[in-house]
């Protein structure tokens, strides 16, 4: 009887991908939630080749009722992910520019993405909306992300800035005794401090660290971590942060690093890209190059610029910047990207991939250390373009 069961839900399964059509093959009919959430998908996903026209039609309060639905049907993953089909699939843009479809709608990095794409053109009363949108977001990423980052970064930092020849008045005596215990003389009821530890240096940053990402639109995720990420940093007093945002024009947001909300709505996504003229402003931020990690979060397709944009780079790296390459910031997998000029970037030392926001705490405290960041990305099965030898 259990498997007569278990053979249903299997049909019911097959149904609900199939669609219906006479051809599925499954001879089930559906009734009460697998009938409504056949039929929530049934608007998504019907082809406008057979319905002569989208699902939903253009009526915000039948989206509404259908953000609704898939909520109440399927997981949060999903319903991200339906949301995400429905913004591409059904050219639902110009309703986001409405108050009561942007409270219906489940946020998420990918419907922030498009609010901050939609920005300006967001009518008045749509745009407090919004805001609060792209809060509850940066809000959720960042009680994910910001602890693991301070954690990973700190610990590099206590370790670069330790002193191990430091004077009497620098010696960090916690951590001096801590390390000195296995030559505790009992006799005379002391530790003979074979190691010293200093205090590390408190007058000034340990590093500085220059995020420059390109907003062009098919980077739109990866701005938004780049922001989130870049605020974290920013609150860290040993590290000196930058973020620089570019398309056709270049825009510091560095003075909005207090809060990522209104950084995000100083970017501008969508457009070209200039990548030479963010590098030349970037190189004019950094005062301490063998301090300074920069970071290129870019897919690389620049055009006639790739040449000037090597040059950059090139001249970076023989000042003595730690420069870095990151194809993507963001979940989506594997990211398209110029291959030509990512092999050369990596020709010329610097190392090239794409990171998951998970993993760019790690990324930072790697770099921090300057550990090697080829040989990080290839024990964390990270596809990175490696120089020729």
């Amino acid at each position: 009887m259990s498997l007569a069961v278990t053979d249903e839900e299997r049909l019911k399964r097959w149904r609900l991908v199939l669609g219906g059509d006479s051809a599925d093959g499954t001879g089930i009919c559906l009734s009460g939630d697998d009938l409504a959430m056949d039929e929530a998908l049934a608007q998504l996903y019907s082809s406008e080749e057979k319905t002569g026209r989208v699902g939903m039609g253009q009526s915000a309060p039948k989206v509404a009722r259908w953000l609704g639905d898939i909520r109440k049907f399927f997981p949060s993953p999903v319903v991200q992910m339906l949301q995400k089909d429905a913004l591409e699939r059904l050219d639902l843009r110009q309703m986001l520019k409405q108050p009561e479809l942007l409270r219906a709608v489940q946020p998420d990095i990918h419907l922030v993405a498009n609010l901050l794409s939609l920005r300006s053109a967001l009518p008045p009363e749509s745009r407090e909306t919004a805001r609060q949108v792209v809060r509850a977001v940066v809000e959720q990423l960042e009680r994910k992300l910001a602890e693991p980052m301070r954690q990973a970064v700190s610990g590099s930092l206590d370790r670069s800035a330790r002193n191990r020849r430091p004077r009497h008045n620098e010696i960090d005596w916690n951590r001096t005794i801590r390390a000195n215990l296995k030559h505790y003389q009992a006799e005379y009821r002391t530790i003979v401090p074979e190691t010293r530890i200093g205090h590390g240096r408190k007058r000034q940053a340990v590093r500085e660290v220059v995020l420059c990402v390109d907003q062009s639109g098919s980077m739109a995720t990866s701005v938004v971590y780049a922001g989130i990420f870049g605020s974290v940093l920013a609150s860290l007093p040993a590290l000196k942060t930058h973020v620089v945002v570019y398309d056709t024009a270049v825009v510091d947001l560095t003075a909005e690093l207090h809060d990522p909300v209104d950084l995000l709505f100083g970017t501008q996504l969508g457009g070209g890209n200039d990548t030479p003229r963010a590098l030349t402003y970037c190189s004019g931020l950094i005062t301490r190059p063998a301090e300074t990690i920069l970071i290129l979060i870019s897919d690389l397709y620049e055009g006639a610029g790739s040449e000037e944009m090597l040059k950059l780079l090139g001249g970076l790296v023989a000042s003595g910047v730690q420069v870095v390459g990151l194809l993507a910031l963001n979940d989506d997998g594997a990211p398209s990207y110029d291959h030509a000029n990512a092999q050369r970037m990596a020709d010329l030392g610097i190392p090239v991939f794409a990171c998951t926001p998970d993993l760019f705490p790690d990324l930072m405290a790697a770099a921090l250390s300057r550990g090697d960041l080829g040989q990080w990305a290839a024990t964390r099965d990270i596809a990175a373009s490696r120089g020729r030898r």
